[in-house]
């Protein structure tokens, strides 16, 4: 114990006498983990911080209890503890049903597969004292997707052609990885762009949060790739274009909107862009209303996914050289 309290004062600057905390090796009462606590996991002292929080359909800063922030007493970094919360949904999508579970033991065994890519936050599966599956992340400083194209595109027509290139190409690399976990037999399982994180480090873009996994005989990764689809409408309308955003703006693309313009997914939200912003090339709008109520054919896989992206991408380096 006097080992851990000198810990404690080398990590956190606290005065030489701290309170003896408490010890935790059972995880399983996650509301039971409180701020300062230590919880031993592996023989491994972690001195518990604040929750992570997240934002959701509009709620901003949800805490996460069974999340929490940490000190690695070993060597001072700041880590993650996910602890066990499990949940399950099902979602309609297209008329497709997805049936959604959280899974801490699908994550652990995700950060395995993917501990030597760049792409994805890095950590592992530990089980505390009594069998739960914990998982310890590695943090990522940075700032999330969402974030990083607001601050880009306050002005649509210049984002779109002189900072959207740039963005889509690290929207590739995205896609990329989630083909790569595909490939492995795995599932992202609840993309969103606020679970990419921007890497301070190194500048690239990274996916986070994958304890979800989702079930559908007919569309296997369909889930996966209707996110995909989400994020694409964001990154290239600079945020989300919205039904109540037109009629604030008072934009004539209300004249013409129909139902089948609307994404499948968020149905109050356009997928058919190129009727908001008409200079977005025909390529690029052709993949979105993959995604739209009128679509009449989803992608199955990130490889069809990808390969139409890059016909998009080569448009776009080009237009960029005649702009």
């Amino acid at each position: 114990m006097e080992k851990i309290k000198e810990l404690i004062c080398v990590h956190t600057g606290a005065a030489d006498s701290v309170k003896t905390p408490k010890i935790i090796e059972d995880l399983t009462d996650f509301f039971a983990v409180q701020y300062n606590d230590v919880v031993v996991l592996g023989e491994k002292p972690y001195l518990i911080r604040g929750n992570q929080r997240e934002g959701r359909f509009g709620i901003e800063d949800e805490p996460k209890f069974w999340v929490r922030n940490a000190i690695d007493l070993t060597d001072g970094k700041t880590k993650i503890i996910k602890m066990i919360f499990t949940e399950e949904y099902m979602a309609n999508i297209g008329g497709i049903l997805f049936r959604c579970i959280r899974s801490p033991k699908k994550e652990a065994r995700v950060l395995e597969k993917v501990k030597h890519h760049e792409r994805f936050m890095h950590g592992f599966g530990i089980h505390d004292k009594a069998g739960n599956t914990i998982r310890v992340i590695d943090y990522i400083k940075g700032i999330n997707l969402t974030d990083h194209v607001l601050n880009q595109s306050k002005n649509h027509e210049q984002y779109y052609f002189t900072k959207f290139k740039v963005i889509f190409d690290e929207f590739i690399e995205l896609v990329k990885a989630i083909e790569f976990l595909h490939n492995c037999g795995e599932k992202h399982g609840d993309i969103r762009r606020d679970h990419v994180i921007i890497d301070s480090e190194t500048g690239i873009a990274r996916w986070i949060d994958f304890d979800y996994t989702f079930t559908n005989s007919e569309n296997r990764f369909g889930f996966d790739l209707f996110g995909l689809g989400n994020i694409l409408m964001f990154l290239t309308g600079g945020g989300d274009i919205t039904h109540h955003q037109l009629s604030k703006w008072q934009h004539k693309a209300l004249e013409c909107l129909s139902d089948d313009d609307l994404s499948v997914v968020i149905q109050n939200r356009v997928a058919n862009l190129k009727k908001v912003f008409p200079y977005i090339g025909d390529e690029l709008n052709y993949v979105l209303l993959h995604f739209s109520q009128g679509a009449e054919v989803f992608y199955e896989t990130t490889g069809e996914f990808l390969s139409d992206l890059h016909e998009v991408n080569e448009k776009l380096y080009n237009k960029a050289w005649n702009v």
